[in-house]
């Protein structure tokens, strides 16, 4: 039953993606997802590695929405940055701790912190990421831990 899910919710999404319905197109379609599946299908066999995501959908999603707002709220801050005469920068690198269990939730909060503008994820290191900020301030530390925290209530199913 999860096999025939993934692929309809693959078929969903390439029907989606694609927006056309010509005979031909969706079978060329139904092809692809089908070869998709058969290929994943010959990977699983040959290594058993397995990725369980155990992630709260509902919190997944508030996590999302939130993040939108800080990328906004930052977008605004570098272009203001960049409009200036004299372009005030206060670069910094640093390092942010995360709490994250999985690799999942850690990629999850490494890949916010570069969608975030002005910041970006430079390097992994034991128990925290490198993280280099175009305008650093004191509160940058505080933001990144209250992403952490976010990240982390998604990761344990709590919410966001």
């Amino acid at each position: 039953m999860r096999k025939v899910l993934a692929l309809a919710s693959l078929f969903a999404l390439w029907l989606l993606m694609s927006g056309l319905f010509k005979p031909l197109l969706i079978g060329l379609g139904l092809v692809s997802v089908l070869a998709v599946a058969w290929l994943t299908g010959r990977m699983d066999r040959q290594d058993g590695d397995r990725l369980e995501l155990r992630l709260s959908p509902l919190g997944m999603g508030r996590y999302l929405l939130w993040l939108m707002g800080e990328i906004a709220r930052a977008n605004w801050a570098v272009t203001r940055i960049i409009l200036a005469r004299d372009m005030p920068l206060r670069q910094h690198l640093f390092r942010t701790p995360f709490s994250q269990k999985s690799d999942l939730g850690q990629v999850i909060f490494a890949n916010s912190i570069t969608l975030t503008p002005g910041t970006i994820t430079v390097e992994t290191e034991r128990g925290g990421f490198l993280v280099h900020a175009l305008d650093y301030s004191e509160g940058d530390a505080a933001a990144l831990a209250e992403m952490d925290r976010r990240v982390a209530a998604v990761e344990s199913g709590g919410g966001g």
